[in-house]
């Protein structure tokens, strides 16, 4: 009991698909990501953010520039007719962005990439996330994961009023991103549904093992 007490592991849960408008004529959907963990490589063992599918396309990319000699697991394939009212699409989704995480969370070499961890626990877009990796923010990978939050980033951003942090207005939105605020980025031409199945909001979580 004791040497099962102090295996390390990793558990995601990819769930509760949400739709939001972007503007008159485009729509997103993004997913919950929740992890648990009591691994030493994760700052903190708890943490929920949302992400779309654009971004975990991003994520792969990233990925890949760091593990040339590593085959990453596959994404689900991008449906130009995704819908929330298809069930089945909905949950193949889920399931394929879930499998993925399991996939890379499983190798040991990503975890090592500030950007995984700022792309599971913290709210920063992709642009901050990558000038955050870089250490070109106002505050530092631990900061935007362990403090991450409107206020706290807002304050470390309006100490200097143009630096090399800003973004235009237009640019997808920052730290802080509700629930029912639309993120704008790429127009996905998804259809907006009024029938939510209780089923699709259930949590699929799987647990990954850390080898030692």
């Amino acid at each position: 009991m004791d040497s099962l007490s102090k295996t390390e592991f990793v558990s995601v849960c990819v769930r509760d698909p949400r739709l939001h408008k972007d503007d008159l004529w485009h729509t997103h959907v993004d997913y919950e990501i929740c992890l648990h963990t009591n691994s030493m490589c994760f700052r903190k063992k708890t943490s929920c953010v949302r992400r779309r599918y654009s971004e975990f396309v991003w994520l792969r990319h990233c990925l890949e520039q760091n593990a040339l000699i590593i085959e990453l697991p596959k994404l689900p394939p991008w449906n130009p007719f995704f819908s929330l009212r298809n069930t089945q699409q909905v949950s193949q989704r889920m399931k394929g962005l879930q499998e993925f995480l399991d996939g890379v969370l499983h190798t040991p070499l990503l975890l090592s990439d500030s950007r995984l961890h700022l792309f599971l626990q913290s709210d920063l877009s992709m642009a901050k996330i990558e000038k955050c990796a870089l250490g070109k923010t106002r505050y530092t990978v631990a900061e935007a994961i362990q403090l991450s939050n409107r206020v706290y980033i807002s304050r470390l951003e309006d100490k200097v009023s143009c630096d090399s942090d800003c973004e235009s207005s237009s640019s997808s939105s920052g730290l802080g991103l509700s629930v029912d605020t639309p993120m704008r980025g790429s127009p996905l031409p998804f259809f907006e549904s009024s029938d939510r199945d209780p089923e699709l909001f259930s949590c699929h979580s799987t647990s990954t093992l850390i080898e030692p």
